[in-house]
């Protein structure tokens, strides 16, 4: 048994802060964070079934504002694992150039 959890923490850190690029439909719109950098927020999902939150920094990148549920986006981010699938950040260019610039792609158009 400790060695099936170790293997499965292990395989979780792997994942995390790792660039990862994909696609899946909007099923929910999220209120856009405010505190601190300024975030466009929803949850998408792959046709494997799991769950994003895209969390988008509409401080660095402009903010989609025809988004809506059902939408298919295309993105490229930084994934962090969590207990409900994942969250997906970094979706914009670094102006420090410490990152990979991410983006969104949504109706032919990039968002980066």
């Amino acid at each position: 048994m400790k060695k099936i959890l170790l293997i499965l923490f292990i395989s979780i850190e792997i994942f995390a802060g790792t660039e990862m690029c994909g696609s899946g439909t909007v099923i929910r719109l999220l209120s856009d964070d405010n505190e601190g950098s300024r975030h466009q927020r929803f949850i998408i999902k792959e046709s494997s079934g799991r769950t994003l939150l895209i969390s988008h920094n509409i401080d660095l990148a402009p903010k989609i504002y025809s988004l809506d549920t059902g939408d298919l986006i295309k993105f490229c981010g930084e994934y962090e694992n969590n207990a409900k699938g994942g969250v997906v950040h970094w979706t914009h260019h670094d102006p420090q150039k410490r990152h990979t610039a991410g983006w969104l792609e949504y109706n032919g158009k990039k968002y980066q």
